[in-house]
């Protein structure tokens, strides 16, 4: 909390704690471009190991990451498969267009999940004037739906399905931990499922920049090669990639605290007149809040909580969200709360 207000807009406004800094100032850095840099090294072998991956990469982003996998796994003119309020359709500026020249077939989910039947429909068939289907990206935990986790068994269902039409999955993994602590599956099942996985370091977890991806060799040898392409490839990297490394020592396992955060966060704003949460969503730490029935407008409504001292951010049409964090406790959420409350009872 900062000048009095309460920041629940996301993960992301977390900032690195005075032990994560000194972690970040002891680092021993190296060029690594020329893959020279102890600590991203060794972060880089360490998210390979966590994932079951043959190799990883650091890179600045998820999203970095994400249109990366894309590039690596597809050419030009193909489309690939997503849900369609995920991450990589939604919030990466139309990079899959942009960088790799393919489009997006978005499929309509459920909270975040695609049926293997929606996803067998959307593949096309062997047809010269359609597109060559070559990617199913999945999203766990899903953002837009409210951070809800993609089943292990369904995950397993569409890499096998994925298999037998010739296809690769990728798993947007930005908040897997989350999705592990919420389930207590270890996220290395999550990622055996899919060809490549990317993973945010900047959100729950705390660290100020970066994320990775894992794959193959060769998968990650062809990415390193987009990495420069894209601008993404960094010198004395390492002082980042120790944040990375403290936050998986110290700042995994607390995960919990943020959920249940979010759902005590859940119970009181779910009791105002016409605010709405789907309870099946509240799973992990972000809540997605439907204020249609209100009367009154999210972008009002965003605007007149920050007045209170609370900052949350605009969601899907007619709602808003809230997502809890390291950086706040449990009484500002609380005091969130209170403060939402007192700003619905004024008409």
């Amino acid at each position: 909390m900062e000048n009095g207000l309460i920041d629940l807009r996301s993960d992301t406004v977390t900032r690195p704690s005075p032990a994560m800094r000194q972690a970040m100032m002891a680092a021993e850095v190296g060029d690594d471009i020329y893959g020279e840099d102890p600590t991203v090294n060794a972060l880089q072998d360490r998210i390979a190991a966590l994932l079951g991956k043959e190799a990883a990469l650091y890179v600045p982003s998820g999203s970095m990451g994400n249109q990366i996998s894309i590039k690596v796994h597809t050419r030009a003119g193909d489309e690939i498969i997503a849900e369609a309020g995920s991450h990589v359709f939604n919030y990466e500026t139309a990079g899959a267009a942009f960088l790799s020249a393919v489009q997006v077939h978005p499929v309509e989910g459920r909270h975040g999940r695609m049926s293997l039947e929606s996803i067998r429909r959307a593949i096309r068939p062997d047809i010269y004037y359609m597109p060559r289907t070559s990617l199913v990206c999945v999203e766990n935990t899903h953002n837009r739906a409210g951070g809800t986790v993609y089943p292990l068994e369904l995950l397993k269902e569409t890499a096998k399905l994925c298999q037998e039409n010739h296809l690769a999955l990728h798993l947007d993994g930005a908040r897997l931990w989350n999705a592990s602590a919420q389930s207590g599956i270890p996220v290395r099942d999550y990622a055996e499922c899919a060809d490549s996985v990317s993973v945010c370091f900047s959100k729950g977890l705390g660290a100020p920049v970066g994320s990775a991806i894992a794959g193959t060799k060769a998968f990650i040898e062809e990415a390193r090669h987009y990495r420069k392409i894209f601008g993404g490839a960094m010198r004395q990297a390492g002082v980042l990639a120790a944040a990375a490394l403290y936050a998986l020592d110290h700042n995994v396992e607390r995960l919990r605290e943020d959920h249940d955060k979010a759902a005590a966060l859940a119970r009181e704003i779910g009791s105002i007149p016409g605010m709405a949460i789907d309870p099946e969503t509240v799973q992990t730490n972000i809540l997605i809040v439907n204020v249609e029935k209100t009367g009154r407008t999210p972008e009002d409504l965003v605007a007149r909580f920050r007045d209170g001292g609370v900052l949350v951010g605009l969601g899907p049409y007619g709602t808003f969200r809230a997502v809890t964090h390291l950086d706040v406790s449990m009484a500002d959420v609380r005091k969130a709360a209170e403060s939402i409350k007192k700003v619905m009872a004024v008409r």
